[in-house]
């Protein structure tokens, strides 16, 4: 198999907020990403899974410069972000655009889809009106919209044709990398399949890397090639689609394959059930931060918290992962 080029690296990532207590009480301290490492290639998707509050949106605006991580490093095509000049970090941010959540409110609802599509070239590019708006039709034609559209605005379109929309304009600037940020989630049923198959058409035309953020398994089955569940900030496994679908090593990740809803009987795996509920990222427990609610845990788990390690053709970070076979 080919190698392919690492288009966007994350070493020890690390997002921190000071909240505000109260007049007489001291601020505090959320680690919103707290050591997420990982690496994206050309043409590969990783997804990024857990419940909410578990880092996932953090990460996707610490990936695009919206909110720049607070420790660690970012390199894209090897080129290290921190330190860079004003320009330079403009040029990057071109490398990597991204895809919200909810098309209903992401696009511009004053302006036409010619508009919408043609303002990251009016920002970035010294490109004139007859070439934007030809740039522009173009992109429309790629995400299956007719070029009569061209003058509609949002409100005249579907959820699925303004996510196409959304979509076109992440990839008028030709990104290396798109960052999805449950990009589905707000559409039909019936629609989410046909968006996530035009973004894997594009990936596969554009050579696309995406970074998937989704709380919803089967989306990431479809879709992914590896796999990172983050709790609290934390990456507890990562590793390719297969390894993690067929044999989590995880308790936390087994516990949100059981939950995903599967229509064949004998796909059903038992539901298991975790203790209490999410504990607050301002007072997260000591040791593993799953353990308060994890039916495996141990006293180990409450005092030392586990590394990811290498077990069984994956990154887990798991006392008794070899045991969660």
């Amino acid at each position: 198999m080919t190698e392919r080029p690492v288009v966007l690296e994350a070493v020890g990532l690390e997002k921190r907020y000071n909240v505000p207590r109260g007049l007489f009480r001291a601020s505090a301290t959320v680690r919103a990403l707290d050591g997420v490492s990982f690496r994206l290639e050309a043409g590969r998707t990783l997804a990024v899974v857990g419940e909410s509050g578990c880092g996932k949106s953090t990460l996707a605006r610490s990936v695009t410069l919206i909110e720049p991580p607070s420790a660690g490093r970012l390199l894209y095509d090897g080129r290290e972000v921190a330190g860079r000049s004003r320009a330079e970090l403009k040029e990057l941010r071109r490398t990597v655009q991204m895809v919200f959540q909810n098309p209903f409110g992401s696009l511009n609802p004053r302006k036409t889809v010619g508009a919408i599509l043609s303002e990251p070239l009016v920002i970035n590019t010294g490109a004139g009106r007859a070439e934007r708006r030809e740039r522009a039709l173009a992109m429309m034609a790629k995400v299956g919209l007719r070029s009569d559209q061209i003058d509609r605005y949002p409100h005249m379109f579907s959820g699925g044709q303004r996510q196409r929309i959304a979509i076109a304009r992440a990839l008028m600037l030709n990104p290396r990398v798109v960052v999805a940020d449950e990009p589905v989630s707000a559409l039909d049923i019936s629609i989410q399949a046909q968006v996530l198959n035009l973004m894997m058409d594009l990936q596969e035309e554009l050579d696309l890397a995406y970074l998937f953020i989704s709380h919803d398994l089967s989306v990431v089955r479809h879709i992914a090639d590896a796999v990172m569940v983050m709790y609290l900030g934390r990456p507890v496994e990562h590793g390719p689609k297969e390894v993690i679908f067929d044999r989590p090593r995880h308790p936390y990740t087994r516990i949100l394959l059981a939950a995903t809803p599967r229509v064949r009987a004998d796909e059903r795996a038992e539901r298991i059930v975790p203790k209490g509920e999410l504990p607050s990222p301002l007072a997260p427990p000591p040791g593993c931060p799953f353990h308060r609610r994890c039916p495996h845990a141990r006293d180990v788990c409450a005092v030392d918290v586990p590394p990811l390690r290498e077990v069984d053709g994956r990154q887990v970070a798991c006392h008794f992962a070899e045991e969660m076979a």
